[in-house]
C-alpha cells in the first residue's frame, strides 16, 4: 500500500516535544521523511526513535534557530542531500512572560521576536529555493488566536503571531502564480502542551485535546490539500 505522503520530504521545527513532535510522527506515519529540528538533541532522538520503531524515517538536526547563520547552515546541509523540500511546518516559538504592554522586558521582547518572527522569515528565505523545486510544496505556520484577537497581558506573544501570519500570508501570495507552493495558517486552539501549562498553570490538561489531535488535523489538511490563504482552527 502506498502511503499518502510517500517520497515527500518534510521539515518540522520545534519537533522535540508537543505539537511539533506529534506532527513529525504523524507525517512520518503518512510516509514522509522528516527532518526534526529543535534545540534539544535528547528530545529529538526520542522522537526519531519513535518514528523509526513505527516504521517511518527521520533525520535529526539539533539547532538553535536564533544562532547566527544556523538556519543558513541547515539549509545548505539539506540542499546537499535532497533536491526539494515538500513540506515546511513552522512550529517553533516561545511564549515569553505574560505581562502588560508597558511592562514587557526589552531583552525578552528581543529574544521572542528573534525566534517567533525573524527566524521564521529566515527559514522561509533559506528554504525558498528547495520549496520552489518541489512539484507540490506546502508551508504550514502554527499561530494562536491572540494573533488576531488581542488579549490582555498577551501583547508580546500576540504581536509575534500577528507578524508571522502576515509574513507567511504575503509569501503565499507572492508564490501564487509562479510556484506550486501554497501556504496555510493553523491555530491549534487549546491543546495540552508545556507552553499551555505555563500560560494557564491552574488548568487541568486532562480536559484538553492532546497534541496528536492537532497533528492528525495537519496531516489531513495536507492530504486533502488547500489553497493559499487557508486558515484552520482546530477545536476541542
Amino acid at each position: 500500500m502506498t502511503l499518502p505522503l510517500a517520497d515527500r520530504l518534510a521539515l518540522v521545527t520545534g519537533a522535540s516535544r508537543g505539537i511539533g513532535a506529534a506532527t513529525a510522527e504523524a507525517l512520518a506515519a503518512a510516509g514522509a521523511h522528516i527532518i526534526l529540528v529543535a534545540r534539544t538533541a535528547g528530545g529529538l532522538e526520542e522522537v526519531e526513535d519513535r518514528i523509526h520503531r513505527a516504521g517511518g524515517s527521520a533525520t535529526i538536526a539539533p539547532l538553535d534557530l536564533t544562532e547566527n547563520d544556523a538556519i543558513a547552515r541547515l539549509a545548505t546541509a539539506i540542499a546537499g542531500r535532497w533536491q526539494a523540500l515538500d513540506i515546511l511546518v513552522l512550529n517553533a516559538a516561545m511564549l515569553g512572560t505574560l505581562a502588560p504592554v508597558p511592562a514587557i522586558d526589552g531583552k525578552e521582547w528581543a529574544r521572542l521576536l528573534t525566534l517567533n518572527v525573524t527566524a521564521q522569515q529566515a527559514l522561509i528565505a533559506a528554504f525558498d529555493p528547495m520549496l520552489r523545486a518541489s512539484d507540490r510544496a506546502r508551508l504550514i505556520a502554527l499561530t494562536s488566536s491572540v494573533g488576531a484577537a488581542p488579549r490582555p497581558f498577551w501583547g508580546a506573544y500576540g504581536a509575534s503571531k500577528a507578524a508571522l501570519e502576515s509574513l507567511v500570508s504575503a509569501y503565499g501570495e507572492e508564490m501564487r502564480n509562479i510556484s506550486s507552493l501554497r501556504t496555510a495558517i493553523v491555530d491549534p486552539g487549546a491543546t495540552a502542551t508545556t507552553m499551555r501549562a505555563r500560560a494557564f498553570p491552574g488548568e487541568d490538561q486532562a480536559t484538553l485535546k492532546p497534541p496528536a489531535a492537532v497533528a492528525d488535523a495537519i496531516v489531513a489538511l495536507l492530504q486533502n490539500d488547500f489553497e493559499t490563504g487557508h486558515r484552520l482552527r482546530i477545536e476541542a
